[in-house]
């Protein structure tokens, strides 16, 4: 069976709190507006701090070892979460979405995550403990994972997103028709007696169908680093609660996160090789397991590493001059 801090009133404390904060979003969202520089910056202090003190609370009512399994995976959540960013903000800028629109979008992609992110938590804590063997498969999702990123960064083709290819917006386009503008905030109008989607509905089933992808990467990742479903519930809702306000701090930012693949690739393949030690070592205790306090220290070499090779590389594509137009006479 799974060791868990949470008892049944922690875990129903926890979803009323983390229901609370959603139910505060759509109330600071339910007028449209181009979210400003400072109100996206409150907000993201406030989504950063918040994890960060229930942190210091698993440390002294838990202990230090599930402190840092707390701490590590929040970390890998976050890490994962801006990448969410680099495919929201694609999807975004593909159906021309708003600026005042914008932030409500994030919230349904947010909402979305969450609830298949509670559900994959629930399979995968239920998988484990029946099934050792779960940890192996783990490890390979993640391995395969990574190893796409790394293909996909070497060719140049990480985070390209092609709308009309996705197979759920061109069905939604079959099953009802869809309005060539905005209808403000609303899903669908009627027009002529007949139902019709807005280009807002089309986005959102977009931004939902993203969500499946990242909840397949992000529950084996988190898994990887402890086996507390509580810690994987907790560490995966407090890393998508800020993604709203922080999409707005980091926009103009994350185009100079050009190696953010490399870093992603790493991270998940570490952590799928961390897995299946795991599950070796429960077979063969000869193997060696990686210890949570290793792991925090590969990550975070990791992405410090990521992030500096990142804004090198940004800083050396703007210094290089622009290649002169060919004139021809």
């Amino acid at each position: 069976m799974l060791d868990s801090i949470a008892t049944p009133t922690l875990w129903w404390i926890t979803i009323a709190a983390v229901v609370g904060l959603l139910v505060v979003d759509f109330v600071a969202t339910r007028k449209p507006h181009e979210v400003s520089m400072k109100e996206a910056t409150a907000w993201s202090v406030f989504y950063i701090t918040l994890p960060l003190l229930f942190g210091l609370y698993v440390w002294n009512a838990h202990g230090a070892d599930r402190g840092l399994e707390y701490y590590t995976g929040y970390l890998v959540e976050k890490t994962l979460s801006v990448d969410n960013l680099f495919v929201f903000m694609l999807l975004l800028a593909a159906f021309a979405v708003p600026k005042v629109l914008q932030q409500r979008v994030l919230l349904y992609g947010i909402v979305g995550a969450l609830v298949l992110r509670g559900i994959f938590i629930a399979l995968g804590a239920a998988a484990l403990e029946r099934f050792d063997w779960v940890f192996l498969v783990f490890g390979g999702v993640l391995l395969l994972t990574g190893l796409k990123l790394l293909r996909d960064a070497m060719s140049g083709h990480d985070h390209e997103v092609d709308v009309e290819d996705m197979r759920i917006v061109r069905l939604a386009r079959r099953l009802m028709p869809v309005t060539s503008d905005y209808e403000g905030s609303r899903m669908s109008v009627v027009r002529e007696g007949r139902r019709w989607l807005t280009p807002l509905a089309l986005v959102v089933v977009a931004v939902f169908a993203t969500d499946i992808v990242f909840a397949v990467d992000s529950v084996p990742a988190v898994y990887g680093i402890t086996g507390d479903p509580y810690l994987v519930f907790a560490t995966n809702a407090f890393a998508l609660l800020g993604l709203r306000a922080l999409y707005f701090v980091l926009q103009g930012a994350l185009d100079k996160l050009v190696h953010l693949s490399y870093g992603l690739a790493a991270i998940l393949g570490f952590i799928g090789v961390k897995l299946v030690l795991h599950w070796a070592h429960g077979v063969w205790p000869g193997v060696p397991s990686v210890p949570t306090l290793a792991s925090l220290g590969v990550i975070v070499g990791i992405l410090a590493l990521t992030t500096a090779t990142s804004l090198v590389a940004s800083r050396r594509r703007e210094q290089e001059p622009e290649a002169p137009e060919d004139v021809t006479v």
